[in-house]
């Protein structure tokens, strides 16, 4: 879409922050208006609007992107809850490998520390596997996993939501929302298997091939604005 705009601004309204172009309301795919809780958030966002220039760039409007999707999404949230729930029995950092020995010893040590984060935090412990076949975490687990994120305000249930979608883990996702987990590490944990092939094939030498270097950026990019969001959301 091309720029149709020349100011960005907002406008205090009950409910936060009503974000306009030449004075009127930005709305989301839904309809919605568009507003933000904060206003730091708010000047972020008009930051992204305002620096689009002659065709806007929703990939380079991340903290935009999210707001839409916390004002949007939360009509279809118990929906997202049980597709989010889902990974709990198959969560990424409950499946380590066997082999290589290296791998396996990486996995047991960095992903193993995210496992004992959730039972320390949830008092129930999470199964690991080292085999195929799909995990059924305890029923207890589920049911207190459930419950935290029914008490998530619409804004954190996003960032959950993306972080969970993008890291395969609402494990991660979970310590994110809870401030022990920042998007580098984040990224470290995730990519622990292609970052132990990078070690192999000498990446640092040679480099990432060009669509496995754009896939690594966007993840980057991605948690940097989920954490960003939250940052944002509770600045007072």
């Amino acid at each position: 879409m091309k720029k149709f705009y020349t100011v960005v601004s907002s406008k205090k309204i009950d409910d936060g922050f009503l974000i306009q172009l030449d004075g009127k309301p930005v709305q989301t795919p839904l309809k919605q208006d568009l507003v933000s809780p904060t206003q730091e958030l708010t000047d972020a966002i008009i930051a992204e609007w305002s620096a689009q220039v002659d065709v806007i760039d929703p990939n380079s409007m991340p903290l935009t992107q999210l707001l839409i999707t916390a004002i949007d999404k939360i009509r279809d949230r118990e929906a997202i809850t049980k597709n989010v729930m889902k990974y709990l029995d198959t969560d990424l950092v409950c499946y380590w490998a066997k082999q290589p020995e290296a791998l396996a010893k990486k996995q047991k040590e960095v992903w193993g520390r995210w496992v004992k984060w959730f039972d320390e935090h949830f008092e129930v412990p999470l199964e690991t596997t080292k085999k195929i076949e799909a995990l059924k975490q305890d029923e207890e687990a589920q049911k207190r996993t459930w419950n935290y994120i029914e008490a998530l305000d619409d804004y954190y249930f996003t960032v959950l939501h993306v972080v969970t979608s993008l890291t395969g883990s609402i494990v991660l996702a979970l310590a994110f929302c809870e401030g022990d987990l920042e998007p580098d590490e984040a990224f470290d944990v995730v990519m622990i298997e292609e970052l132990h092939k990078a070690e192999i094939y000498d990446e640092a030498k040679h480099g990432a091939s060009p669509q496995e270097e754009k896939e690594r950026e966007t993840l980057k990019r991605e948690l940097q604005a989920a954490f960003e969001f939250i940052a944002l959301v509770n600045a007072e």
